[in-house]
């Protein structure tokens, strides 16, 4: 691919010098060019940022460097990545959270095709089972050229990886943009000690077989390049062992994986969140001031509340459904009860996500046009970025209705149970990755039957306040374990423990 498979490499002035690296495809700094031209830095969101900032503290003060690598994801971050020294944003003299920022300043063109048309379109519709085998998904030459890009993609990480990172220094890669990062930096750099962490759903076998044979292949092939494969939840590492044993022949003994003479471990660490630190978030002026405004809005009515990207495996629309189904089956619930939907915009980008985000509009809109009255507001939808107003949502939630079709943990589930004032009940999918954990304590739903979440919300809400009460204090204990930073501490030290897999020799 010619012109596609260019990048910044890193600046040769630089030595290899870190003892631990950070891989991802966003990373703790991005930037925005004001009304004057200049670039002015965001600090970066999330666990993975969190849990980074405690390992940045704890680092040896011995002269060595802990980086994070990332690429650069719009035309200001590249204007930022070209003009730093070697791509180093931390020595451009802008704010990075303590980290050392090595970001790839890489072709426009490579990154969408490697980024919206095989790690957003492909992969993730084949991870969370989004695709509709009758009509899709179709791999032709188009598709190809995309892999070509993720390919060169995946290699522009693992070639700065390598450069930059000490003898036997630690490497953490993230995610399904990255699946082949492990597998190259392996051969080039085999003293290093490298794990990947999956923060998606994986996918049984027959499903992830829908992707080319050499594609699939070479995925599974990239991942077991690591020492060590992280997942969220039990059945997705499952899955993945059970795609590694039927497409590659792999041997599985536990929670291990044997292949090309490697022996390479699945470890589960089910994120959890900061609660304390989030409860403290909850408990500020803006998030206090929002409640107080959602409240004037219910107007006294029982709230069902759900915050979600407007992503396609969050599953709004059947959750809207669901709703409807409630208010026709349950007339009792008519002027008493309202649903709340935050919906975050995603992926405006790609017309799917534009799609899907009109059909829940037109949804919402049919709702309040069957059963709102001059004096009853049955369902408010926001569609818009308010954490604080999402977090007031949570916090008011008597229901809080979590019923993806797949999802890898599902953070909403745990910080809702967190911040609930006063017993909010959870409404659940057991296709989020949160269930193995929170189940017991639930009201668990299959996503896809829309009689059954009505019900389930029906059972949420007329269920005894001791019983929510207990219920949420349970869940909330459950959702305060594993928070960011001790997540990412463990991932660092079980591979800190172990020396690089080396080959297994017959005889």
């Amino acid at each position: 691919m010619p012109g596609i498979a260019e990048f910044t490499a890193p600046g040769s002035e630089y030595p290899a010098q870190a003892d631990l690296l950070i891989a991802s495809n966003r990373g703790p700094v991005s930037f925005v060019a004001g009304d004057d031209g200049r670039l002015h830095p965001r600090r970066g969101g999330g666990g993975l940022v969190s849990g980074l900032a405690q390992v940045v503290q704890d680092a040896p003060e011995d002269g060595r460097e802990i980086v994070w690598v990332c690429a650069a994801l719009s035309d200001a971050d590249r204007r930022a990545a070209r003009s730093a020294p070697g791509g180093r944003i931390d020595r451009s003299g802008y704010d990075t959270g303590g980290a050392s920022v090595r970001m790839l300043d890489l072709d426009r063109v490579l990154f969408d095709r490697a980024y919206n048309a095989v790690a957003n379109r492909t992969l993730w519709f084949v991870l969370h089972l989004l695709h509709a085998p009758a009509t899709e998904p179709s791999f032709g030459a188009s598709f190809r050229e995309d892999w070509a890009a993720y390919e060169a993609y995946n290699a522009a990480f693992a070639d700065a990886l390598a450069e930059l990172a000490a003898p036997g220094a630690c490497v953490l890669v993230q995610d399904y943009h990255l699946t082949l990062v492990p597998a190259r930096l392996r051969q080039m750099r085999p003293d290093l000690r490298i794990a990947h962490f999956s923060h998606t759903p994986w996918c049984p076998p027959e499903y992830f077989r829908m992707l080319p044979d050499d594609v699939s292949a070479a995925i599974l092939h990239g991942m077991l390049g690591a020492d060590r494969l992280g997942f969220l939840a039990p059945a997705w590492s499952a899955a993945f062992r059970d795609c590694c044993a039927e497409i590659l022949d792999a041997e599985v003994v536990g929670d291990s994986v044997t292949a090309g003479g490697r022996t390479v471990r699945t470890s589960l660490y089910p994120l959890g969140v900061d609660a304390p630190e989030l409860r403290d978030r909850a408990a500020r002026p803006d998030v206090r001031a929002r409640a107080a405004e959602l409240r004037e809005l219910a107007g006294g009515c029982r709230l069902v509340v759900r915050v979600d990207r407007t992503e396609l495996s969050k599953n709004i629309v059947r959750g809207l459904d669901a709703y409807r189904e409630l208010l026709r089956s349950h007339p009792e619930w008519h002027g008493r009860v309202m649903h709340l939907v935050c919906a975050y915009p995603s992926r405006h980008d790609l017309p799917e996500y534009r799609e899907y985000t009109a059909a829940v509009q037109r949804l919402a809109a049919e709702i309040e046009d069957e059963f709102g009255t001059d004096t009853w507001l049955p369902v408010h939808l926001e569609i818009n970025d308010d954490f604080p107003r999402s977090l007031a949502a949570m916090t008011l939630a008597d229901v809080l209705v979590v019923n993806p079709i797949r999802d890898g943990m599902n953070l909403v589930a745990k910080e809702g149970m967190v911040v609930s004032a006063d017993g909010g009940v959870l409404v659940l999918s057991r296709e989020a990755g949160a269930c193995s954990q929170m189940a017991a304590d639930a009201v668990v739903v299959n996503p896809f039957d829309v009689t059954a979440t009505a019900e389930a919300m029906h059972t949420a809400l007329v269920m005894p306040a001791a019983e929510r009460r207990a219920r949420a204090r349970r869940l909330a204990a459950v959702a305060g374990e594993l928070p960011p930073r001790a997540w990412f501490q463990a991932q660092l030290d079980e591979i800190r423990g172990h020396a690089p897999a080396e080959p297994e020799h017959a005889g």
